[in-house]
């Protein structure tokens, strides 16, 4: 009885695990090129499973787009020099990604993407 309890805990978490492993995917972003975004934060997202800067940015002919920027998870980004202070609403940044493949203004900050933050280079 013991044993069946225990592959069924088993068997349970596989099958748990294995939509986690294909939620980490970057299939989506283009890996292959690095877009430039500059504008105003709005918001800051400091959660589990990643961290989220959303940025108002003008296009070529002068319109807001609202993209959603994608960090790994808090404790990832503290490694890196992140804390849930390095973003306010109202700071101006400038930040390189990988966009979305689908052109929607959506994109995937790398662990090694240099940011500015009004003005000055993110130094952790």
């Amino acid at each position: 009885m013991r044993n069946k309890l225990i592959s069924l805990l088993v068997v349970g978490l596989v099958a748990i695990s294995v939509p986690l492993f294909a939620h980490h995917g970057g299939a989506s972003y283009d890996t292959d090129k690095t877009v430039t975004v500059k504008g105003t934060v709005t918001e800051y997202i400091w959660a589990n499973p990643h961290v989220y800067v959303k940025v108002d940015a003008k296009d070529d002919s002068g319109n807001t787009i609202h993209w959603v920027l994608e960090a790994q998870n808090p404790i990832s980004q503290i490694e890196r020099g992140w804390s849930k202070n390095t973003f306010k609403p109202g700071d101006e940044v400038e930040i390189d990604i990988k966009a979305a493949k689908n052109g929607k203004p959506v994109g995937s900050i790398g662990a090694a993407t240099p940011i500015v933050i009004n003005g000055k280079q993110f130094k952790p």
